[in-house]
């Protein structure tokens, strides 16, 4: 479900007929349209709202309007009616973003914002966009989104906030920058002019002119006062002697004069104001709703003819649509009449009876009735129905959570007595959910304990059984913000046992939960099926997020299994749901199209992944993803031969992880390390970074390169069994061309060849090629050399010419001082080191003395001997220093 739109907060209130001309305002609105924002402050009855009406109607830009309210609170809430104002106007951000701000976990507020601020950059029509109302926003996510469309608004769009008080905006830093325009109440005070004009061709008074300029400096030009004095003078004979002791502060003269307003009404249209004051705005429909009956049995008038009169008789009542359905009191009258109707001030006999808590009632019935379960929970929480309040919460099948309403939700609850939250445990669930889904990790656990003691003796009946499963979900997703599989297969299988077979939005994530748990654990053939289950529930309620994160775990699946194809389709499909912006959730389907078209060989569009990845993990308040971004960009650095570069990232992430408790992280930082340090020529540490954190493979690719062929043998063959044994092809794969690699360095070139081929049939469909080059010059030798089949030669003369791509001319470089031909023939540039070492074998110098001279160790010097000999293609060191001076190295 999405948030029901209300149209009447998008309704431009219409220019009066009989107005106030002010020209000199009306010119400092045109001149603002200069800069980006307009600031209409005073305070309430100032005439904000009707400015910036009249001024729309003559100043021939497109218009789109939002009149505010305590509901636009809500960072959701507020960013779907923003949307749909520049909709009304045509600026078109898709269906999609409506779709994004009603899931549980939305994207940041600028990146939506971003795409709201790209469609009003391609308008060729200037516009303006006015925020009526803006001081009833005091949530910090909703003030940081003003500020961030200000500080990017294009200069397409002018925007206007009326506020009765300063928005916690940076007004000085505009004002430097000659980008505000400031109407303030000492600029909207009407003048003793206007004022004239006012009481006598608007309001229709007979009033001398020195009536008329003791009534101005009364009221000191404000304009809501001149209009009630206006109101209260009507009808009466002695105007000179109501002026002349009309005195006193604007709070005792607004008393006074709502006091003198209703007075003159009868008391059916007094019962009528005070009533329907608890309402924000109202409808005919509602308001008969709220009042009922008369207390005396007698009919009450109709709702929509007292709003038509009470709008023609100008008391204070404001169209909110062409057609004349919705409207709201002015807001200082509502005021006076809700302070009235607290006081228990009633017209007449019997009214009493009606509490204003009944009255939130009798709305919160008809706004559910009728479809609008936000206002339907906001009246039964202003009534103190906790029992109702928590009923619409839950929802029917989707919780109001789910819906938008985090922000509303969660003020309630945190506004709650313990005691009260004790009486209905869910409430104390729902709170945990709506901390969760805000990234308040560090307080759920104890808002969950609290809802089982709560429950501590309760007969385990539907609900209560439902409760308990809903709690085990919920410390499920915290396992999974932590890699723990173990309690989170324990939390998921509880929540499932126990969760009602309708609850279905939990259930959906209890299945995805216990999926990502058997995929920690390598038991992808489960991970699959919770996967499957998840995604048959969520897709059939709609549950966003579900779908997506459990469609990315069917991506990490088809690409653990090789599947290429298969599974960038799936991070494909992901990023459509995303949207655009879109959910910080999408990074790991960036990273697995970055890993994949890596693998392709296709490496600008790998690193554009890689680097979106990042930016949008980057928006999560704590998460490992960005970590693991980092470590796919240096692998992506050091294929380019950006040795340095690719080191200094991985330092990076190390210490981020080792600073946050990312421990899962470190394996995977040590696995790109090892690659790295052999690039460097520190065989040594590469060999103690590998057996620390358990790698086979890179301690296989250190062995390799110390020409320990008998040890890479040893390391590959047990994990090769294993890996066929539990269906991880991934790493059988890679452990396939590794020991292809050692058994052709050890000289068994017919075994080496068979592994080969073997690997190629596994690669093939997947479209491997990264796989194969990264392992260096044995591999290419291999390919060139090995009999294949004929169906193979077309994947064979592909990975050789991915090989033959390798030039230095194509891969940049770095080194010490040493720049080599850019047409060398080489596979695969020396190393800076490299070439330190060769020009001490040119000096003739044994492998003993290069390391006494360079402090390496006898093994690193071999190994290094080894990797130059691959890279020149020689096999001894006469052969080597011929080569390279051949080529111009030395």
């Amino acid at each position: 479900m999405t948030i029901t739109i209300v149209d009447a907060k998008l309704y431009i209130p219409p220019a009066r007929s009989k107005a106030v001309a002010r020209p000199r305002l009306l010119e400092r609105l045109n001149e603002g349209l200069q800069g980006k924002l307009t600031i209409l402050s005073a305070a309430a009855g100032y005439g904000k709202t009707t400015l910036a009406s009249e001024w729309l109607s003559v100043c021939g830009r497109r218009a789109a309007w939002l009149s505010l309210d305590a509901g636009d609170n809500d960072p959701a809430r507020f960013l779907t009616y923003l949307f749909a104002a520049c909709r009304s106007i045509g600026v078109n951000t898709g269906e999609s973003v409506y779709a994004l701000l009603q899931s549980p976990q939305p994207p940041p507020i600028e990146s939506l914002l971003t795409a709201l601020l790209n469609e009003i950059s391609a308008e060729s029509e200037p516009s303006v966009l006015i925020l009526d109302d803006y001081h009833v926003i005091d949530a910090g996510p909703v003030n940081q989104a003003v500020v961030f469309l200000i500080e990017h608004l294009p200069p397409q769009m002018h925007l206007i906030i009326a506020t009765r008080e300063d928005p916690v905006l940076p007004l000085p830093r505009l004002r430097v920058r000659h980008q505000l325009t400031e109407l303030r109440a000492a600029d909207l005070r009407f003048n003793a002019s206007e004022a004239a004009e006012f009481l006598g061709g608007v309001m229709g008074l007979a009033l001398s002119a020195e009536d008329v300029r003791l009534l101005e400096s009364r009221t000191e030009g404000w304009v809501a006062g001149l209009q009630l004095a206006a109101l209260s003078m009507q009808g009466r004979n002695d105007n000179t002697g109501f002026i002349q002791s009309f005195t006193g502060s604007h709070k005792f003269v607004v008393d006074y004069l709502i006091e003198e307003v209703l007075q003159q009404q009868s008391a059916s249209i007094q019962a009528f104001l005070q009533f329907t004051s608890v309402l924000g705005r109202m409808c005919g429909p509602l308001c008969d709703a709220v009042l009922g009956e008369d207390p005396e049995g007698s009919p009450l008038a109709s709702g929509q003819r007292t709003l038509e009169y009470l709008e023609h008789a100008n008391l204070f009542l404001i169209p909110l649509d062409n057609e004349r359905r919705w409207y709201r009191y002015h807001h200082l009258f509502a005021d006076l009449l809700r302070e009235r109707l607290s006081q228990g001030i009633c017209p007449s006999k019997g009214e009493a009876e009606r509490t204003v808590s009944a009255l939130h009632i009798r709305a919160s019935r008809w706004y559910e009735d009728n479809g609008f379960e936000l206002e339907a929970f906001h009246h039964a929480a202003a009534a103190g129905d906790t029992e109702r309040a928590a009923r619409l919460i839950e929802g029917e099948g989707m919780p109001l959570l789910f819906r938008g309403a985090v922000t509303p939700v969660l003020n309630w609850l945190q506004a709650m007595p313990g005691e009260e939250l004790d009486a209905i445990p869910s409430l104390w669930v729902m709170y945990a959910s709506a901390l969760l889904m805000t990234g308040r990790l560090s307080s759920v656990e104890q808002k969950l304990q609290a809802a089982e003691q709560a429950l501590h003796g309760a007969v385990q009946d539907e609900k209560t059984r439902d409760l308990i499963g809903h709690i085990a979900s919920i410390r499920a997703t915290l396992a999974v913000s932590k890699h723990q599989a173990d309690p989170i297969i324990a939390e998921s299988r509880r929540a499932l046992e126990y969760l009602h077979p309708d609850n279905l939005p939990v259930r959906a994530a209890a299945a995805w939960t216990l999926g990502y748990a058997y995929q920690l654990q390598g038991e992808r053939g489960l991970a699959g099926a919770a996967y499957n289950d998840a995604l048959s529930v969520s897709k059939r309620i709609g549950h966003l997020m579900i779908t997506m994160m459990a469609t990315l775990g069917q991506g990490n699946i088809q690409e653990a299994e090789n599947q290429l194809p298969a599974a960038a389709g799936s991070y494909l499909q992901v990023l459509e749901w995303a949207g655009d912006p879109p959910l910080p959730a999408a990074c790991e389907a960036h990273l697995g199209l970055a890993r994949i078209y890596y693998e392709w060989n296709k490496w600008d569009t790998a690193m554009l992944h890689g680097q979106q990845s990042i930016l949008l993990a980057e928006q999560f308040e704590d998460s490992d993803r960005g970590v693991a971004g980092k470590v796919l960009l240096a692998r992506l650095k050091l294929a380019r031969g950006e040795v340095s570069e690719a080191a200094a990232i991985l330092k990076q992430a190390d210490h981020v992880a080792r600073q946050r408790h990312y421990w899962t992280q470190i394996p995977h930082i040590a696995a790109v390390q090892v690659p790295v340090m052999l690039h460097q020529g520190n065989l040594e540490a590469a060999a103690i970074l590998a057996e620390k954190h358990g790698l086979p493979l890179s301690q296989a690719k250190v062995n390799l390169a110390r020409e320990d062929t008998s040890a890479v043998l040893a390391v590959l063959e047990p994990v090769l069994k294993q890996a066929a044994a539990n269906g991880c092809e991934d790493e059988r794969l890679k452990g396939m061309i590794l020991y292809a690699a050692a058994l052709y360095r050890c000289g068994d070139q017919s075994g080496a060849a068979h592994t080969l081929a073997e690997a190629m049939r596994i690669a093939e469909p997947g479209g491997f090629i990264r796989i194969f080059v990264d392992e260096g010059p044995e591999v290419e030798r291999l390919l060139r050399g090995a009999a294949v089949c004929e169906e193979m030669q077309d994947y064979r003369r592909k990975l050789l010419a991915a090989f033959a791509a390798e030039k230095p001319s194509s891969i940049p470089m770095r080194s010490s001082g040493h720049q080599v031909r850019s047409d060398q023939p080489l596979f695969e540039k020396l190393s800076g080191r490299e070439l330190e070492v060769l020009q001490l074998i040119a000096q003739g110098l044994s492998n003993r003395e290069i390391g006494d001279r360079l402090f390496l160790a006898l093994s690193t010097v071999k190994g290094y001997n080894r990797n130059i000999f691959d890279k020149l293609q020689v096999s001894r060191r006469t052969e080597a220093i011929a080569r390279a001076r051949t080529l111009g190295i030395l």
